[in-house]
């Protein structure tokens, strides 16, 4: 066979399995059987391994998968994969449509999209020109694995779009999900082998695009639906109409999404789904919905970890009944004390469950929970399955009251409980055990200091006298670490290394990682924006603290007694020595045009993207806020804006300038 003739066939054959992927997995009519498909795609392999030169990256038979292992490689998400909140019941459903209509204004019309939650393992794509370049999990939502070549062998997954008019640079992501047929299939093969089965659909989804040997992979016949799509220009202002322009460039989107214009017609899409969703040949736990408009979207903002224009409803979670054999109690890292069932074991929702969450000691008051019950156990969408109620008519005649511990677990400490607050706390945070790993734990974290030091290495140099505190990791030589029993030449070096790395970790993340009550992540940026040093955090009282945007005086409070303890005072000292960074680095500003000026952004705009507009306001020396108070300065107005927010601007006495008025102030 000559090369013409090659390169003539191959692109005729991976044209026609392409066609038949996209009739098979788009638009549900196959035109071929399973064996006949494969007979084609074998005679796509030998011709591209006769002929190499001709074998190109979104050919389909990538989607076979490599034998080759390779550990996966971590990739920066472009925009954040965060998480929704989720909600069990009607109310918060209607307070969520109430907050809506709250920041959007009573006028703004808007409608939304719901779509079924899948209960799979979440990915994201990026395609450029039309081509699969990269597929990530989820990770922590700032970064993933690279999953990309084991994504190639999900035949729903297009390598190559079809079509037209897609940009010319976008993401998909969606959720990859093992369908019933193929979860019982594969058990059925496992425990023939004499293996344990996988507990559920889910967890083998997870596991498997997960696996080392994208050729393995391959075999298992995982399917991916997708649900949202992110970019600078995107075809559609609308969610629902992207989703249809998907379709149509070949991916296998959301066919039961409906766009509805009321919460009640939310809620008529959840009743239906929450018997339909058993006809189903895949799991689902419940309902997503988001507003449609992606400009709305975008007025409305997201918080820490999640949008505020999405939330997610989860269907009423399965319940079993089992014997409550003995209560432990756990200490954290900040004292408290959260109690935990020690069950029969029982089968909940496709797992084994042996343990479950009592929360506080007013949960085991006013469950009335005593050992030797009966209790009900339900997964709500927590890791740890909690109790919900105890069967009195099957209560032991000699069942007796539980008392709730009064001293630490670990240490002895007497317990304290603030008022206002669920739970008890052990005081003697420098010499309570679990407190200080604890501690250490969340500081090397990789949302903290990112060193590369997990929960049983913490233990480990804890245990053998080697660190009491965060500052200690940094006095830490090769030769202790080298001792510690696992520990090889190049795992002792690798940690030491990170340490040394972490040095250079943002202020910001340095004091999140200081562990200090009620200071999460976003709480760190707002203070090490505004009071850009240690020292003028640690010298701020709580007025002036208070007055920062999201400080409130319990956050304040608790800043102002941390850096009153001499023990903190000189493990800051310690930590500065080191050389970790305890100030804000600014980033240089094209100019200084906008200085002092607060500003909100609003409504469409037709030059640059509401995110190009708000880094050309960083740039040029402004600050962006999200909502309009006394404090904004500035209101740039688009396209579209709710007449409530102008309303509101005008009354505050705020000047109103367009993005063309903009622009020439900044001098662009």
């Amino acid at each position: 066979m000559t090369k013409e003739v090659a390169k003539k066939q191959i692109a005729e054959l991976s044209k026609a399995i392409e066609e038949h992927n996209r009739k098979y997995y788009q638009l549900n009519k196959p035109e071929i059987t399973d064996y006949e498909f494969d007979k084609l795609l074998k005679q796509l392999q030998s011709l591209e391994q006769k002929f190499p030169e001709f074998l190109l990256p979104d050919s389909p038979s990538q989607r076979v998968g490599s034998d080759i292992n390779n550990a996966f490689e971590q990739v920066k998400h472009k925009y954040p994969m965060l998480s929704l909140g989720n909600t069990y019941n009607k109310e918060e459903l209607r307070d969520f449509d109430m907050r809506i209509k709250k920041r959007l204004g009573e006028e703004q019309n808007y409608t939304y999209c719901c779509e079924l939650k899948y209960d799979g393992t979440a990915i994201s794509l990026t395609y450029k020109d039309g081509l699969l370049v990269q597929a990530a999990t989820r990770g922590d939502g700032v970064q993933g694995d690279d999953v990309t070549q084991n994504a190639k062998t999900i035949r729903s997954i297009p390598i190559r779009l079809s079509g037209e008019n897609y940009p010319k640079e976008f993401e998909m992501r969606g959720e990859v999900i093992m369908p019933h047929s193929v979860f019982n299939t594969l058990n059925k093969e496992r425990m023939d082998l004499g293996k344990d089965p996988f507990a559920n659909p889910r967890n083998a989804a997870s596991g498997t695009l997960k696996m080392q040997k994208s050729a393995v992979m391959a075999k298992r016949n995982l399917d991916a639906y997708l649900y949202f799509m992110l970019g600078e220009k995107l075809p559609h202002n609308s969610h629902y109409q992207n989703l249809i322009a998907a379709k149509s460039w070949g991916f296998q989107t959301a066919e039961h999404t409906e766009k509805v214009s009321s919460i009640d017609a939310v809620f008529a899409f959840i009743e239906k789904w929450d018997t339909k969703r058993f006809d189903l040949p895949f799991d689902i736990d419940g309902i997503v919905i988001k507003i449609d408009s992606l400009s709305l979207q975008e007025e409305l903002g997201f918080t820490s970890k999640s949008p505020r224009w999405a939330i997610s409803y989860k269907f009423k979670a399965e319940q079993a009944a089992t014997k409550l054999k003995s209560i432990d109690f756990q200490v954290g890292r900040t004292g408290a004390i959260t109690p935990v069932a020690n069950l029969e074991p029982v089968q909940l929702a496709g797992t084994t469950v042996k343990r479950a969450s009592l929360h506080n000691a007013d949960i085991i008051s006013n469950l009335d929970a005593r050992i030797g019950d009966t209790v009900w156990v339900e997964k709500g969408g927590e890791i740890i399955p909690k109790i919900t109620q105890v069967d009195l008519k099957l209560r032991p005649k000699n069942a007796v009251p539980f008392e709730y511990i009064s001293l630490c677990p670990e240490c002895e400490t007497k317990l304290v409980r603030n008022d206002g607050e669920a739970h008890h706390y052990c005081p003697n945070e420098n010499f309570c055990p679990p407190q200080i790993k604890g501690k250490i734990e969340h500081f090397v974290s990789r949302k903290a200091m990112d060193i590369t030091c997990g929960e049983a290495t913490v233990k480990a140099l804890f245990d053998a006298g080697y660190i009491t505190n965060i500052a200690d990791l940094y006095d830490l030589t090769y030769e202790q670490v080298f001792s510690l029993e696992g520990f090889k030449e190049k795992s002792a070096k690798n940690l030491i290394e990170s340490i040394a790395q972490s040095k250079s970790v943002p202020f910001e993340k340095v004091l999140f990682a200081l562990g200090i009550r009620f200071v999460g992540s976003t709480v760190a940026k707002k203070l090490a924006k505004n009071l850009l040093t240690i020292e003028h955090l640690a010298k701020a009282s709580v007025e002036e603290l208070i007055e920062i945007e999201e400080i409130g005086i319990r956050i304040a409070e608790s800043l102002v007694a941390w850096f009153s303890e001499d023990k903190n005072k000189e493990i800051i000292a310690r930590l500065k020595a080191a050389g970790l960074v305890f100030e804000t680095v600014e980033a240089k500003t094209a100019s200084e045009k906008l200085k002092g000026e607060i500003i909100v952004l609003s409504g469409k705009f037709a030059i640059h993207s509401r995110n190009e507009l708000k880094k050309l306001i960083e740039d040029n020396g402004g600050k962006n806020s999200g909502s309009v108070s006394k404090k904004t300065t500035l209101f740039l107005a688009g396209e579209a804006v709710g007449p409530s927010k102008i309303k509101k601007v005008k009354e505050l006495n705020i000047a109103i300038i367009s993005e063309m008025e903009f622009l020439e102030l900044i001098g662009e």
